[in-house]
């Protein structure tokens, strides 16, 4: 049977246009590779688990000059109540004729100072910084630290450390975690993995007067169990927050805390179920420009390695799974960051092709979302473990974080890294 002129000069145009459509998606592919490659891994700083610290888990916080911030849970001091890891240490890393040079800014030393800082700094509306550490003698601390009076030439200037609040371990909480934030009139928020009502834990406020610093248990119940990440403001000064366990059915949740004059009421708006939506929320939430919430999930989800998920405003507060991570091995510890296309960047755990972990980007496409793999830690000097560091992007599109192992072997599992990826 003859095929048709005009079935002929359709067949021979589908093929040439398969043709250029294949060369097409090939140069794409060869682009977005390119793209990928052009992506360059430099470790900033190894630690060593001297005066520089060891196990920095919480990542980095950026200034407006591009400097970085951070702490390390372990390594400065060694004396009586650290033992030989050390009781952590606060840095600060400046770059300076194309390197970055680290400058220790506070060894804890433990006892009534504290020990093991696991959360990030905030730069407050002073300009010093903020954070807590655990232990010591008491459950722990909210604390301010401040750059010397007076010039220092010297590598090691120790800033002047003050406890804004000692933890009693009762009532009040224990265990700080998760990032600090602070509202409109300079109050500081944050929360306690345990203590409170039959140690759930707490959300707290701290106040200022002329007497120092004061708590308010914001609130406490079984209903809002051991959250470990920070909260976050909306324009309406209602909080936002993730616990580890409670929910429906253990798995954790979103919550919202309303202000009234009464005290603050919670709104529970969405707990987890393990496979579909994920398990354990560890990270903190973050505002895209809609006022949408967006979140991570150690575990669970499609793939049982953790999600990255969405809560619209609408109707109530829907959950969405953005994506989900493949294997049983713990997925993403730390919040989400985005930048100003739109692109959201985060770390995993014991992800990635080594099992060390990894940094992924996820790009909005099409109605969906694009995975990139940015790197995957090797667990040698490039660093291992990110735990609960999220990506800091600067205005140039560079990335920032730590890993809590890897680099230096001074450490049993390696004393962690500061890196850099760079466009």
């Amino acid at each position: 049977m003859k095929r048709s002129a005009q079935n002929t000069n359709w067949i021979g145009g589908m093929d040439l246009w398969m043709t250029v459509t294949a060369i097409s998606i090939a140069i794409l592919l060869i682009f977005v590779a390119t793209q990928v490659q052009a992506q360059t891994f430099t470790v900033l700083h190894t630690f060593t688990g001297g005066d520089d610290g060891a196990s920095p888990s919480a990542g980095v916080t950026l200034d407006r000059a591009g400097n970085l911030y951070g702490t390390a849970e372990r390594g400065g001091f060694t004396g009586s109540g650290c033992g030989s890891a050390g009781c952590g240490t606060v840095f600060k890393l400046k770059q300076s004729q194309g390197s970055w040079l680290l400058n220790p800014l506070y060894v804890f030393h433990g006892g009534a100072d504290g020990i093991n800082p696991q959360a990030a700094v905030v730069i407050g509306p002073d300009g010093s910084l903020y954070s807590t550490n655990e232990g010591g003698t008491r459950s722990g601390t909210v604390f301010n630290l401040r750059p010397p009076a007076t010039a220092c030439g010297s590598v090691l200037c120790p800033w002047t450390k003050t406890a804004l609040y000692q933890f009693l371990g009762a009532g009040d909480g224990a265990g700080p975690v998760g990032t600090l934030v602070f509202d409109q009139s300079g109050n500081i928020y944050g929360v306690t993995q345990v203590g409170g009502f039959e140690d759930y834990g707490v959300v707290y406020e701290l106040t200022h007067s002329a007497g120092g610093w004061t708590e308010n248990v914001l609130y406490t119940s079984p209903a809002l169990a051991n959250p470990f990440s920070g909260v976050i403001f909306d324009s309406a000064g209602n909080l936002y927050g993730t616990t580890l366990q409670g929910g429906e059915l253990e798995y954790g949740s979103v919550y919202q805390l309303v202000p009234s004059r009464s005290g603050w009421t919670l709104n529970t708006l969405s707990s987890f179920e393990n496979e579909g939506d994920g398990n354990e929320p560890e990270g903190g939430l973050i505002f895209d420009p809609a006022g949408n919430l967006l979140g991570t999930t150690t575990g669970g989800g499609n793939g049982g390695g953790g999600t990255v998920f969405q809560m619209t405003p609408s109707n109530g507060w829907m959950m969405t799974n953005l994506y989900s991570f493949t294997g049983f091995i713990f997925g993403p510890f730390a919040s989400l960051s985005m930048d100003a296309a739109g692109n959201l960047y985060g770390t995993t755990d014991g992800d990635g092709a080594y099992g060390y972990g990894s940094v992924f980007k996820l790009t909005p496409m099409n109605g969906g979302w694009s995975y990139t793999d940015l790197h995957n830690f090797t667990g040698g000097s490039d660093g291992a473990d990110p735990f609960y560091s999220p990506v800091a992007v600067d205005v140039s599109g560079n990335l920032y974080g730590t890993t809590a192992g890897g680099g230096s072997t001074n450490c049993s599992h390696g004393c962690g890294v500061v890196w850099e990826i760079t466009p």
